[in-house]
């Protein structure tokens, strides 16, 4: 069979999300599917549209290259039909509009299966602001049309049916071979290092944490516990937020915000660290269950970890701590003893989940279109 794999975006080395899409492509043609990807590429303001590394349609570059690379799938819809494309697997951009409704309506009447994967949901609640909200205006007139044109819609939440669509459940999966184990084992008999990995979003709740510091330090205590945010700021927003308080709590020492690192960098910050924040608000975004990414891969690199949403792989899992989802201070000397009374090896951890393969959620998938 041959698949194409559909993204309406590029991609970054640093990114997770650019990464995920690299491993669920290969997990795709480890499960014997011929998969080609299609993506979009920016290089000193030309853009282009691409399959695999060959250019399948130059937009040039200015306003116009901006314009087209929204609306323009022509050529898409053409290398489907010379290729023979057996499916589709298009990922979400929050896009529907009347271009990409054509496109889906164009390749289901050519009898070819489209799946699309919504990575959150819902999402509306992202959106806040004016600004934004124009943004999703146009998803929201056109969603439904769009999902008419699906066979299913691949899901890392518990909805059984989301735009009036079936669901084909699976959980964010991992590429083992592409993540490296933690080997050193800190002693944290006076300090304690945490680390958080992301394209900061409000959602994942980094102030949240910031804040109980600020409360757990107002009284000098002797252990140290310190903070290491590795990534970059999604908007101004989270910057405005999280800066002032390091700032206005005296807190530089303790909160290490070291920007986005991938590679030996990442892997070398993740040795020096002693457990894994996750996200703790996603509730400010209405999401109450969700299978993130981030989970995972902490899981994989042997680590304990915080979160406050319903993730049904790690709930009972004895190296995960949940925290309420609300905006409740986090009590500092609950992690410092939960950690303490860990006993699981980074090995074990990562063992605990060897089932959450990204081959093995391509199986599931597969599974419900052969």
């Amino acid at each position: 069979m041959k698949a194409l794999f559909l993204i309406f975006h590029g991609f970054n080395p640093s990114n997770g999300i650019s990464k995920k899409i690299h491993y669920q492509v290969n997990a795709l043609q480890i499960c014997g599917i011929d998969t080609r990807l299609c993506y979009l590429q920016e290089d000193n303001d030309k853009k282009q549209r691409l399959i695999d590394s060959t250019i399948l349609c130059d937009y040039g570059n200015g306003i116009k290259s901006k314009i087209l690379k929204r609306i323009e799938y022509t050529s898409i819809l053409k290398y489907i039909q010379k290729e023979n494309i057996d499916f589709v697997y298009m990922r979400s951009n929050h896009n529907a509009n009347p271009f990409t409704l054509w496109m889906a309506y164009k390749i289901r009447k050519a009898g070819i299966k489209i799946l699309m994967e919504i990575p959150t949901y819902p999402y509306d609640q992202e959106y806040a602001g004016l600004l934004k909200q124009r943004k999703i205006l146009i998803d929201k007139c056109f969603r439904y049309l769009l999902a008419k044109q699906l066979y299913r819609i691949i899901t890392f939440s518990d909805y059984n049916s989301i735009f009036g669509i079936q669901t084909i459940k699976i959980s964010n999966g991992i590429d083992f071979s592409q993540i490296k184990l933690k080997q050193t084992i800190n002693d944290t008999n006076k300090e304690l290092h945490l680390i958080g990995v992301a394209e900061i979003h409000y959602w994942h709740g980094f102030d949240r944490l910031i804040k109980s510091l600020a409360h757990y330090y107002e009284t000098f205590p002797e252990y140290k516990v310190y903070f290491h945010i590795v990534g970059d700021f999604f908007s101004d927003r989270e910057r405005n937020e999280i800066l002032p308080l390091i700032q206005q709590n005296h807190l530089e020492k303790y909160v290490i915000i070291h920007g986005a690192k991938y590679g030996n960098e990442l892997d070398q910050l993740f040795e020096h660290a002693d457990m894994a924040i996750g996200s703790l608000a996603r509730h400010r975004s209405g999401i109450t269950h969700i299978k993130t990414l981030k989970n995972r891969e902490y899981a994989a690199r042997g680590l304990s970890f915080i979160y406050s949403e319903t993730d049904n792989d790690f709930e009972n899992m004895p190296y995960i701590m949940k925290v309420p989802a609300d905006e409740s201070y986090i009590n500092i000397l609950n992690i410092i003893d939960f950690h303490k009374k860990l006993v699981l090896s980074p090995s074990e951890i990562r063992n605990s989940i060897s089932s959450l393969s990204w081959t093995n959620q391509m199986k599931t998938v597969l599974k419900a279109i052969i």
